[in-house]
């Protein structure tokens, strides 16, 4: 596993230009799974941190501290904060209805004899919108997508070394050491990165990278709202893909009679055939999203100045902004 620190050297400098007409120059590209990243610096930033006018402020300040980390330790020549236009699309839901069906009941409104906890951080994401959009660094959400799909289709499209950046394990589908594509996974804030290649999947899961998302859907995930096979964990789903490469081969057993299937995983797999018919449509990130046509470089200086300067007077964004700015300005 590769050590923390610079991600090598930088190559050339050139103008930004749409994803789409990138040339032939090797350029590490870094995506952000944003609103993964923004809860952890809510949840990692005391809510002591306002804005003047008494309005929290530390979602929005934990990420710019995160991002200036980043950009410093790792030195990205693009960079793209990936957003989630719809955290649970309805293409999702109709293949399998549960999907995230609970994150949709913990939306709703306490009843009338429990106590409501105010929302302190649906109310700052607009104005880390607005700070991104000042600065320059690219922001994509595309309709109809969850954030995992935008970087899934960055990744697949890029020429050059990705570092993703999310606390959201679901990503290890893409890591691929072949690409240089890794997944930078907070451990503490973004000074402790988890630099997650095949070597550490397989050691951790027994599966690389493209065997994740079978491994995943086979074990389930509650957090998602994914059943999984009944009896088929994670150890069990790993031994699996060992003996049979990946879920077509695992099904392709279920009618050899020969296969090295207990009679129990044999019956169990089978009576989930409906679930894994679909299954790998709904964990398996896109990698055919539309994506915008965006310059993508990072920002050496804002892209808007003085909207900057509103966005910094009016949130008291102070220090955490201006220490972004000199990074990204070296």
């Amino acid at each position: 596993m590769s050590s923390t620190g610079a991600a090598g050297t930088r190559a050339g400098r050139w103008l930004s230009v749409p994803y789409g007409m990138m040339r032939s120059v090797t350029r590490r590209l870094m995506l952000l799974d944003s609103a993964s990243l923004y809860f952890r610096a809510y949840f990692g930033v005391p809510e002591s941190v306002k804005a003047p006018d008494g309005t929290p402020v530390n979602a929005v300040r934990g990420l710019l501290d995160f991002i200036d980390r980043l950009v410093k330790d790792h030195r990205p020549d693009d960079l793209v904060a990936c957003m989630d236009a719809d955290w649970r699309p309805q293409w999702r839901v109709d293949l399998i209805p549960s999907y995230k069906a609970h994150r949709v009941a913990e939306e709703r409104a306490a009843g009338p004899d429990e106590e409501e906890v105010p929302d302190t951080l649906s109310p700052q994401v607009p104005v880390i919108e607005d700070v991104l959009d000042a600065l320059g660094i690219a922001r994509v959400g595309v309709a109809g997508y969850e954030a995992d799909d935008v970087i899934g289709t960055f990744t697949g499209r890029a020429k050059g070394p990705v570092d993703i950046v999310t606390g959201d394990r679901d990503l290890y589908q893409l890591v691929d050491d072949a690409r240089q594509v890794r997944v930078l996974y907070p451990l503490k804030g973004v000074g402790t990165l988890q630099l997650t290649d095949e070597a550490l999947l397989r050691e951790k899961y027994g599966v690389d990278g493209r065997g994740y998302a079978d491994l995943a859907l086979l074990r389930g995930d509650p957090s998602d709202g994914l059943p999984g096979v009944p009896g088929i964990g994670e150890k069990t789903a790993a031994k699996l893909l060992a003996e049979f490469g990946d879920l077509a081969g695992i099904m392709a057993a279920v009618e050899d009679p020969k296969a090295k299937l207990t009679p129990s995983q044999r019956v169990k797999l089978a009576e989930s055939r409906p679930y894994l018919a679909v299954a790998p449509k709904v964990v398996r990130v896109a990698d055919d999203v539309p994506l915008p046509e965006v310059g993508l470089a990072v920002p050496r200086t804002p892209r808007d100045a003085a909207a900057l300067e509103g966005l910094a007077l009016r949130w008291g964004l102070g220090g955490s902004l201006k220490r972004l700015l000199t990074t990204l300005g070296e």
